[in-house]
C-alpha cells in the first residue's frame, strides 16, 4: 500500500541544470553544494551494501559512475566501500558535460583512486572502452522514460551490471524541508565548500542565483524521480534475457533514504 506521505506521481518539469544556456558558473556552484551535502550527510549509506554485492560478484574493486555531475557523495561512498570490502576501491567519474575542476579536486584528494574520463560520455550509449559495473547517483530522474529505459537497455545489452540510486524517498516531508530549511542551510555552509571560490560567494549572497537554482531544481528533481513501481514497469520493457532487476527503497534514517534499481546478468547475480 503506498505511503500517505509519498509523492506517487511524476512530473517532468524543467531544471536549470539541464539547460544548455544556463551559465556554467551557476551550475557548477549548485553541483558543488549538492556534492558537499551528500558527502556530509552520508546520504547514500543505504546504497553501499547493494553496490558492494554487485562489485563482489564481478570480482572487481572498481566501478564507473555515469552522469557524475560534480561527483556528489562519491568520495564518501568509495571510502566506505573500501572499508567494508577490505580493499581499496577505485572509481571513474564521467558525464556528458564533465565537471573537470571538481573531478581533478576529487582525484587529488583520493590519491588517484578517483579518476575521470575527460571526454563527454552519453549514458544511453556508453563507449565499449568503458568497462565494468556502472552506477548512477542522483541523476536518473533527469531522463525522460524513453531515455532512462535506453540507459538500462544499453547496460543490459552489453551484459554490464548497473546500480541506479536516488538519495530520497520521494515524500512530501522532503519537499517541505527543501523549501523551509534548505535556504538557511545554503547560506550557512557555502563558505565551507571546497574548493573555495569567490564566485560561489557572489552568486549566493549578493546575487543569489545559486540558492534559487538549488531550491527550484531540488523541487523538480523530487517530482521527476521514479518510484520503485515506476522502475519495475520500466524494466519490464527492457530486452534483457537472463538479466535480473531489483527495485525498492532502502534506509531508515532521516536524510538517508534511497530509491534504488540494480540490474545484473545471471553470471553476476548477487548472493
Amino acid at each position: 500500500m503506498p505511503s500517505k506521505t509519498a509523492v506517487n506521481f511524476r512530473v517532468h518539469l524543467f531544471e536549470f541544470e539541464d539547460q544548455a544556456w544556463f551559465p556554467h558558473i551557476i551550475r557548477q556552484g549548485m553541483l558543488d553544494f549538492l556534492r558537499f551535502m551528500i558527502s556530509r550527510l552520508g546520504a547514500y549509506e543505504a546504497a553501499i551494501p547493494l553496490l558492494q554485492q554487485l562489485l563482489r560478484k564481478t570480482r572487481q574493486a572498481h566501478f564507473t559512475d555515469l552522469c557524475s555531475g560534480a561527483g556528489g557523495g562519491i568520495e564518501v561512498i568509495r571510502e566506505e566501500l573500501g572499508r567494508q570490502m577490505g580493499t581499496p576501491v577505485k572509481v571513474t567519474l564521467s558525464d556528458l558535460y564533465p565537471n573537470l575542476e571538481a573531478y581533478q579536486y576529487l582525484q587529488e584528494r583520493s590519491g588517484g583512486l578517483i579518476d575521470y574520463i575527460p571526454d563527454p560520455v552519453d549514458a544511453t550509449a556508453v563507449p565499449a572502452a568503458v568497462q565494468g559495473t556502472r552506477t548512477i547517483f542522483s541523476s536518473f530522474h533527469h531522463f525522460r522514460p524513453e531515455q532512462a529505459q535506453a540507459i538500462l537497455q544499453d547496460a543490459a545489452s552489453k551484459r554490464v551490471p548497473i546500480g541506479v540510486f536516488e538519495g530520497a524517498s520521494k515524500s512530501w516531508w522532503e519537499l517541505a524541508i527543501l523549501w523551509l530549511v534548505f535556504p538557511f542551510i545554503i547560506l550557512i555552509v557555502t563558505p565551507f565548500i571546497r574548493p573555495f571560490k569567490f564566485s560561489r560567494l557572489f552568486f549566493t549572497y549578493l546575487v543569489p542565483l545559486i540558492p534559487v537554482g538549488i531550491i527550484w531544481d531540488g523541487t523538480v528533481s523530487l517530482l521527476r524521480m521514479y518510484t520503485p513501481d515506476m522502475l519495475r514497469k520500466m524494466v519490464a520493457h527492457v530486452q534483457a534475457p537472463n538479466y535480473t532487476w531489483q527495485a525498492g527503497k532502502a534506509g531508515d534514517k532521516p536524510g538517508k533514504h534511497v530509491i534504488y534499481l540494480i540490474g545484473y546478468p545471471a553470471q553476476a547475480a548477487p548472493n
